[in-house]
């Protein structure tokens, strides 16, 4: 990048000023955007690696005046360390003087004395990393800072747009306010946190069982140590409540004008959706095809994971707001897409991606006794039911998470000798390492860089799948190095279950007789990917028949998301992009985590994680495998936490 005057971003310090714009030098430590939205030019920025100034017209003195009351402004609601909210606005004020021409010396001095000392005392990254940006401009425009002061420069004043963020929340779909809702299980203040997680997740109990943890993969506490156990705490909350025997209780703020909701799907899109819908006023009817709510999470998700009362009882709150579910009601059969759009204001589609993928192998179509497709095989499993009792030999061909609920699933019935086949190394697997773990632990046999190549037969029933060697090539367009046969290679497992589970994807059969809804060409709902409106203007979708298959927390940010915009349409105001969504392709851009930051004065503790029943005892049944954190291990775990909270201001 080499359209700036000055940068000190990462404390590289490039400084362009006075020189012809032809002889700039550039930077490759920070790619900043040359828009904000389409109409506004990003002219500078301040935040927690430093500034960046591109235009002449930006005053770094009301730059820092900006980023400094948005910092403070940020920090009001902590409370814990009083010096830096003291401190900063003691800042301000000289800043206020400086701009003002009725700066003293003695005042300059002050400023990076206050600024040091908040950097030393603060308790969390708004005072320890918040100010290092100004002690920066302090350092490098100490002349614009003295002449304005003695009145010998006036200070032009800006527009700015800030945002608070933290590497957890910017990485978490729904972008909880994780800081917040740990500080609170700090405080032991349990019901206050649980609030804060509900402010945008109805499913606190599912998610804190079943998430991918994407906050944990970007917690700055790993470059210390091992990252906080976000999961749990959650999980934490939402089992307090339960053994406390309390009800949550849920602040209605109806919007002006309330409509009717029809939402297709009682999965973690769908019941988030109805959960915000209900919260504004809105009469929601969920059409759910099972006789059962949870979606892919209700019949997908073994009970060793989410016990089946905990997704019950957390969708019972949302009925309870006044959603309607009602069960066996097939949209496409029982009634169409095109009769909802006419009774409602609007229409959520949120089923999931309930049909297995094919493998393209030789006999997966014959019908063949014993060969029972992954998501059928756990749905089976999920009612009680043994889909293969006949069946003694099982391999599973697949590496996600669906293959690994089957395996473990397969190991819990009737100690079966167990197989899981996948076409590349342990390294590639795109399944939760937990959950692999866990599956090792269990007895499950892996076969690495191995690949079906044809199912065999005998009298209808399975005796066996060929399968073939496999070798890693390059990169393929997942961006994980591409499998190829070893020939001659091929050799021949003897089971009598084969289980494929190597995809998903979305039956669109509903959408048959409703014209002019677009979808892509990986068969699923064309949408807006903020506004989440397909190309009817009444119907919005979200979830898996959006995106494909993906995770139930990207499904539940989808469903709020789509809430939002669907109150917006019955309440008649347009479904425009707001600052979150700029702000997120911003700092996606920029980055907030720094992966090689060294953390200072922070004594190394270690993770508490919850206890787990041993291989032994879990593989016999379906009990739940994680038993969760008990009142004093969610306390000490929630010390560990550094509230990295950080703050960014752009000059447009």
């Amino acid at each position: 990048m080499k359209d700036i005057l000055f940068s000190s971003w990462g404390d590289r310090i490039v400084d362009n000023r006075g020189k012809d714009s032809g002889n700039h030098e550039g930077t490759d430590y920070v790619a900043l955007p040359e828009y904000f939205n389409k109409d506004q030019k990003i002219k500078a920025m301040m935040g927690w690696n430093g500034f960046v100034i591109r235009s002449e017209e930006v005053d770094i003195i009301d730059l820092c005046r900006a980023y400094l009351t948005a910092v403070l402004d940020y920090s009001k609601d902590c409370g814990k360390c009083n010096y830096c909210k003291t401190g900063f606005e003691e800042m301000l004020e000289v800043i206020q003087d400086i701009s003002n021409g009725e700066a003293t010396e003695e005042d300059m001095e002050f400023l990076t004395s206050a600024t040091e000392a908040v950097v030393d005392s603060s308790k969390c990254s708004i005072g320890r990393i918040g100010p290092l940006p100004f002690l920066q401009a302090l350092k490098y425009f100490a002349d614009d800072f003295a002449r304005a002061g003695r009145g010998e420069r006036a200070v032009t004043k800006g527009t700015y747009r800030s945002k608070l963020t933290a590497p957890c929340m910017d990485a978490c779909p729904i972008h909880l306010d994780i800081p917040r809702y740990i500080e609170l299980i700090k405080d032991a203040k349990f019901a206050d946190s649980l609030n804060v997680i509900r402010e945008r997740l109805p499913l606190p109990g599912l998610l804190g069982r079943a998430c991918f943890r994407p906050c944990e993969s970007q917690c700055r506490r790993a470059n210390l140590d091992e990252p906080i156990a976000i999961k749990s705490l959650k999980r934490f909350v939402a089992d307090k409540e339960l053994t406390d025997e309390k009800q949550p209780v849920f602040s209605l703020n109806p919007s002006p004008k309330t409509g009717k909701v029809a939402v297709v799907g009682a999965g973690p899109a769908g019941i988030t959706c109805a959960f915000h819908l209900a919260l504004r006023g809105h009469k929601v009817t969920v059409y759910e095809k099972q006789a059962k709510p949870g979606g892919m999470a209700g019949f997908g998700i073994p009970d060793y994971r989410v016990p089946r009362r905990i997704l019950e009882g957390e969708i019972k709150h949302v009925t309870d707001l006044g959603v309607n579910i009602l069960y066996n009601q097939t949209v496409g059969r029982d009634v169409s897409i095109s009769q909802l759009e006419d009774e409602f204001d609007a229409v959520f589609v949120s089923i999931g991606a309930q049909q297995s993928a094919k493998m393209g192998i030789e006999g997966e179509d014959m019908g063949y006794e014993g060969f029972i497709p992954g998501l059928a095989y756990l749905s089976e499993i999920n009612v009680g039911r043994d889909p293969s009792a006949d069946g003694k030999n099982v391999v599973v061909i697949g590496g996600g998470n669906v293959a690994i609920d089957c395996v473990r699933s397969a190991c819990r019935i009737d100690e079966r000798d167990v197989h899981l086949v996948y076409r590349r190394t342990r390294k590639e697997m795109p399944a939760d390492d937990v959950e692999i773990h866990d599956a090792e632990e269990e007895g499950v046999n892996f076969h690495f860089l191995t690949a079906p190549v044809r199912i065999l037969a005998e009298n209808g029933k399975v005796v066996g799948v060929e399968c073939i060697r496999m070798e890693l090539d390059v990169p393929d367009d997942s961006n994980r190095p591409r499998p190829i046969p070893v020939e001659g290679s091929e050799f021949i497992f003897n089971c009598d279950i084969v289980i494929p589970a190597i995809g998903q994807r979305v039956d669109l059969s509903l959408l048959e007789g409703a014209d002019g809804i677009n979808t892509s060409k990986w068969q699923t709902i064309a949408v807006d990917e903020f506004t989440k409106q397909s190309s009817r203007q009444k119907i919005f979708c979200a979830g898996d028949c959006e995106t494909g298959p993906d995770a139930l927390v990207t499904a539940c940010a989808g469903g709020r998301r789509a809430a939002h915009s669907i109150d917006r349409l019955i309440n008649q105001l347009p479904l425009e992009y707001d600052e979150n969504y700029y702000f997120k392709k911003l700092i996606d851009t920029i980055q907030i985590l720094d992966p090689n930051e060294k953390i200072h004065k922070v004594e190394s503790k270690p993770r508490i994680n919850p206890t787990v029943l041993s291989p032994d005892i879990r593989k016999k049944s379906f009990d739940e495998v994680e038993q969760g954190l008990n009142d004093k291990e969610a306390v000490m775990e929630a010390e560990r936490c550094l509230k990295c909270y950080q703050v960014v201001t752009i000059a447009v």
